[in-house]
């Protein structure tokens, strides 16, 4: 005996739904963990490469597990305000976030100021910005310092520290207004020289 016929129009229609939302969710971009494959520090843009492949439902119906392509000319963020930035050399391997605009940034991009949409779009692959600073569990930080404030080397091997009353530089050299002073003495020196360097 076969499937009644309205149960097989309700199947149709489900699958119809099913298909048509899974469209519309593919093509949503929110966030995503990136991986930087070039840096440019002319541009501060980035070519990036999405680190997590998604399904994508074939011709057949059938999923197949797909990379997307890579991200170009991604505007890269750093902290930045008050006419002072906090900058770091990105390099290739660098993992970090990737964020996609709720619209089309292009104008805004090339011109800054308020801007009108150059294409209408919304969550798109072009339309990437990338954070640094986001590492998966391979990438974790050794020694992290639960108590104080640091800005330091990944390896911990210099590194300025922040704790309650005093600020801890450690470091092989530290150069100072041109001063290059990798000892005790030199640092008394130039404390005794009234810590200012000759022209």
């Amino acid at each position: 005996m076969g499937v009644p016929i309205n149960e097989r129009i309700e199947k149709s229609e489900l699958e119809f739904y099913n298909i048509l939302v899974d469209r519309i969710f593919s093509t949503l971009r929110v966030c995503v963990p990136g991986i930087i494959q070039e840096f440019d520090p002319t541009s501060q843009t980035a070519t990036v490469k999405v680190a997590i492949r998604e399904q994508v439902r074939q011709e057949n119906l059938e999923y197949k597990w797909t990379e997307i392509p890579q991200l170009l000319d991604v505007p890269v963020v750093f902290p930045r305000g008050g006419g002072y930035v906090l900058t770091f050399p990105v390099k290739q391997g660098d993992e970090c976030l990737v964020i996609f605009s709720d619209m089309c940034i292009d104008a805004w991009f090339s011109l800054g100021g308020i801007q009108n949409q150059i294409e209408k779009r919304r969550h798109d692959l072009s339309d990437a910005i990338a954070i640094p600073g986001l590492w998966s569990q391979p990438k974790v930080l050794k020694d992290y310092s639960t108590k104080h404030v640091e800005l330091r080397s990944e390896d911990r091997s210099q590194f300025i520290r922040i704790k309650e009353g005093a600020i801890d530089l450690v470091a092989p050299s530290v150069r100072v207004n041109g001063v290059n002073m990798t000892t005790q003495e030199a640092y008394s020196e130039w404390i005794d020289g009234g810590g200012k360097v000759d022209e």
